[in-house]
């Protein structure tokens, strides 16, 4: 994903922001890491480029 989308993602579960952290990139491209709610601390992971944003009980682990 793009680290210009972090402008308008938000957590699903109550609109608030997102934190980024970044395990690994290509250019601007982010292809492993996390989005947390800044508020309910909830964990969306990225992989593949791919964030997945799935509220937490909807997710396949």
């Amino acid at each position: 994903m793009k680290e210009s989308l972090m402008d308008i993602l938000c957590d699903p579960l109550d609109k608030s922001e997102l934190e980024l952290e970044v395990d690994e990139r290509d250019g601007d491209e982010i292809l492993e890491g996390r989005l947390i709610g800044t508020v309910t601390g909830e964990v969306y992971p990225i992989e593949d480029g791919i964030p997945n944003l799935l509220p937490p009980d909807m997710r396949d682990d």
